[in-house]
């Protein structure tokens, strides 16, 4: 890329953050239109009434952008976010000095909101629909009940698995939004423009090139343009083509359908160990050395979608396309065999 484009983007004010290629405006966030307008018109109604943004709930597999979401919603506010996620709030005490901290407006991110523990999970509930909260001081005769006041504030929760979530807590997020994965030319646009803050060159093609490969989440798009640098750097001359994406991400064991080793070795496993299905998740994750909730949070949600994986109530099953994304076919009796 020509010095004059990496000295633009030094020079401006928040390098230091555009750098980290999250983008801090809603002008700037690719893809997710619906949800965009949505958010853009809950933000401006609030600021023209003078009022705190009601409290939203962002769902949708890992990186997709819920946490990008946050950051640029708190900054349209002009307020500041303080961020947290559900497993680092141990006790109620932590919930309480989070909460008595916030000022009025500001927004407080809890990231795994799923993952809170149902006792502190109660707390939130006066917190969100009152601004009051309830603490206890003391124990045993000497207990007693503190209610205190809270300045009005925006809290949004981000969950992978919005199924976990309480019926009490999900009904007072008045917004809900699911984000949906990308698609090809969305994406492509998102590596555009990383590259560009990166100050790598890149082909339209190249660029497409990693896109179609991503999975249609913006954070291992991201990842894997980082990834194709460093190959263009080393074997190129720094400047991402067609043939340099596709050597790269070859080297990375991605194929032309984007799917990793573990994405081969899940669906290899199912045909050739367990017959084609069903497995359960559990066996599965035990054939394969990986959690269960990697493989149903990270691995499954994106071979379901591209129609390689079925799950049933008796366990995932493969489908005709693995058979023939594999080489293998399958007979009657479910046995799969080399073509």
């Amino acid at each position: 890329m020509p010095e004059r484009v990496i000295t633009d983007v030094l020079a401006k004010p928040d390098a230091a953050l555009e750098m980290t290629l999250r983008p801090s405006l809603f002008s700037e966030f690719v893809g997710q239109a619906n949800v965009k307008e949505r958010l853009e018109i809950a933000v401006q109604a609030a600021k023209q009434r003078g009022e705190a943004l009601d409290h939203l709930l962002f769902s949708g597999p890992p990186g997709l952008g819920k946490t990008t979401l946050a950051h640029i919603i708190a900054k349209s506010m002009g307020v500041s976010i303080k961020c947290t996620s559900g497993p680092t709030i141990e006790k109620a005490g932590d919930l309480a000095g989070l909460l008595t901290n916030l000022e009025e407006g500001e927004v407080l991110f809890i990231d795994e909101i799923h993952r809170l523990q149902k006792t502190i999970e109660e707390y939130l509930y006066p917190a969100m629909e009152d601004f009051k909260l309830d603490i206890i001081i003391d124990q045993g005769p000497n207990a007693r009940s503190v209610r205190l006041n809270l300045p009005r504030f925006t809290l949004i929760g981000a969950t992978t698995r919005s199924g976990l979530l309480t019926a009490p807590l999900l009904t007072r997020f008045p917004i809900r939004e699911r984000l949906d994965y990308y698609h090809a030319d969305q994406l492509q646009q998102i590596v555009v423009r990383s590259a560009n803050l990166l100050g790598i060159g890149v082909e339209p093609q190249g660029a497409h090139e990693i896109a179609r490969r991503s999975r249609g989440t913006p954070r291992i798009a991201n990842n894997l343009l980082r990834r194709v640098r460093d190959y263009a750097q080393v074997r190129g001359d720094g400047h991402i083509t067609v043939p340099i994406a596709d050597q790269a991400l070859a080297m990375l064991a991605i194929d032309q359908n984007g799917l990793d080793e573990m994405d081969k070795r899940i669906l290899e496993t199912i045909v050739v160990k367990f017959g084609g299905g069903p497995v359960g998740l559990n066996s599965l994750a035990v054939a394969v050395g990986e959690e269960p909730d990697t493989l149903e949070e990270v691995y499954e949600p994106f071979l379901i979608m591209e129609g390689y994986l079925n799950r049933t109530a008796q366990g995932r099953v493969a489908t005709e396309l693995t058979y023939k994304k594999l080489g293998l076919q399958s007979d009657p009796g479910k046995q799969a065999r080399l073509l």
